[in-house]
């Protein structure tokens, strides 16, 4: 018995819907896909050369001329970081007529350095040796205000014991070089009369 013509009608509008249904399903499927990703191979990474910190020169000896009340007067070795009183005990020690109230044993020295140590009583010293262009001189004196310093070659350290002198006029000194006589370090702003009054019987240029 065969089914009537509107049962199969219906039978082909579902089935038709259920393949359009699949094939939309199938289109929404593709396009909602996520891509896959490429893989990417990276190199490893290259490491980068660390700089290597040079190394800080070591200070060598340095030779300092001392004379006058010590012990054993000579030329001797002496570390570095050595100061007047160090090269004092180098010589042997303070002589027994030693004024060592009159010198600033804390100053530290330098190669070509000369330490003088007055006697007591002695109206004055010695002129200092200047043992060359390259090299400081500082005459331990007794001028009554400190020792004798080089104002054409000491450093600023030096130049930083000085009355009136600090760190910044110690620098101006250096840059105002050479002086003739010590009256021209008057030509370095900030030293007037007074203060040059201070610092003449402590400077020399020899």
């Amino acid at each position: 018995m065969n089914a009537p013509s509107g049962a199969r009608n219906w039978r082909g509008y579902v089935g038709l819907s259920l393949v359009w249904l699949a094939v939309l399903g199938l289109v929404l499927w593709l396009t909602r896909r996520p891509s896959a990703q490429p893989i990417e191979i990276l190199p490893p990474p290259t490491a980068q050369p660390t700089a290597t910190p040079g190394a800080s020169p070591t200070p060598g000896p340095i030779r300092v001329d001392v004379a006058g009340a010590v012990r054993v007067p000579g030329v001797y070795t002496l570390s570095p970081d050595c100061i007047v009183a160090d090269a004092i005990a180098a010589a042997g020690g303070p002589a027994d007529d030693a004024d060592l109230d009159r010198i600033n044993k804390a100053i530290a020295l330098q190669d070509g350095a000369q330490v003088y140590v007055p006697h007591i009583a002695e109206p004055a010293p010695p002129p200092p040796v200047n043992p060359g262009p390259q090299a400081t001189t500082t005459t331990v004196a007794p001028t009554g205000s400190g020792p004798l310093v080089n104002i054409n070659t000491a450093t600023a350290a030096e130049l930083d014991t000085l009355p009136g002198v600090g760190p910044a006029m110690a620098q101006r000194i250096i840059e105002g070089r050479p002086y003739g006589t010590i009256e021209d370090i008057m030509r370095v702003k900030g030293i007037g009369q007074a203060t040059f009054d201070k610092l003449k019987d402590g400077i020399t240029v020899q």
